[in-house]
């Protein structure tokens, strides 16, 4: 059996060269899958716990071709609404660090100004010092979320049945992050 431990003390980055956010949903017969490339947050750890908040640009999505999607799946009201919406966000409302290295987060995942609750599951790596000296520690975590719940609704029927796009979204988070040093 695992049991809570608080390996995290002190502030630590999100290391944006080294950490992703990644999509997947189904399409018609297959999964397609998307990044945002923009990752910015805060991990903090201290006597309350630990708390993580976390956020990528709508701009930073990785579709690139065509162009036409792009900007309907970015900018438009079906989709992400970039120009009213420009920020997705996550912050976190309880953290459990096993000492099996496996990781719960709780918190709330904003998306259009929508508000949820989401529950991530994943793994941690405890501060390690890189061969450079400076302290990093990565958390990896995944969840299913029903894009609905943040009014990102747009379908098609299929003619033979079923949906275009599928309503449960895969979300993985690879997170690495470089300790803050006060000077």
């Amino acid at each position: 059996m695992s049991t809570a431990i608080l390996p995290f003390s002190g502030t630590y980055d999100i290391d944006r060269t080294h950490s992703s956010v990644h999509f997947a949903v189904t399409h018609i017969v297959s999964t397609f899958r998307a990044s945002f490339d923009d990752v910015g947050g805060r991990l903090v750890g201290d006597d309350d716990g630990t708390t993580l908040e976390a956020h990528t640009r709508a701009e930073s999505l990785s579709i690139v071709d065509p162009p036409e999607f792009r900007e309907h799946v970015v900018r438009g009201d079906d989709f992400f609404h970039a120009d009213a919406h420009p920020e997705l966000s996550f912050r976190s409302t309880d953290i459990e660090l096993r000492d099996d290295g496996s990781a719960t987060v709780i918190g709330t995942l904003t998306i259009r100004g929508i508000t949820r609750p989401v529950n991530a599951e994943g793994s941690y790596r405890p501060p390690t010092v890189d061969p450079f000296g400076t302290v990093r520690a990565a958390l990896a975590l995944h969840a299913t979320v029903d894009r609905r719940d943040w009014d990102l609704s747009w379908q098609l029927p299929l003619p033979d049945g079923g949906d275009a796009v599928g309503w449960n979204v895969e979300l993985t988070a690879e997170l690495e992050f470089v300790e803050v040093v006060l000077r």
